[in-house]
């Protein structure tokens, strides 16, 4: 790697910490769906306010959402959308991985069931 690349892959590194934790993740993928209310975040992931509220932090301080607020109600979306493209091509890799998983697993109980035979 150039030495002139160390910096974004710093960047990058820090980018992903950040998604480091399955609130966080999942704080994201409401996100993803539209702007949300803190009290509908509370409400969509069953999670204590000041939890929420440390997770939201570290996101806000990573870049990854901005926050608007109307009267005694903050809002929050994601800074960019191609954050929610992210998450979708995770969900598929995810996906793929966990259907090989399952082929393997299918030719392993086959070859037991030939096995007893």
């Amino acid at each position: 790697m150039q030495q002139s690349e160390f910096p974004v892959a710093q960047l990058k590194a820090e980018l992903f910490k950040a998604l480091g934790h399955p609130i966080r993740v999942q704080v994201l993928e409401q996100l993803s769906v539209g702007e949300r209310s803190v009290a509908a975040l509370v409400e969509a992931l069953d999670t204590e306010v000041s939890n929420l509220s440390q997770h939201l932090a570290v996101l806000r301080k990573a870049g990854v959402v901005v926050t608007r607020r109307e009267g005694n109600t903050i809002y929050y979306s994601l800074r960019d959308r191609d954050m929610a493209e992210i998450l979708a091509v995770a969900r598929r890799m995810i996906i793929a991985d966990l259907r090989n998983a399952q082929a393997l697993l299918d030719g392993l109980s086959a070859d037991a069931v030939s096995d007893r035979r």
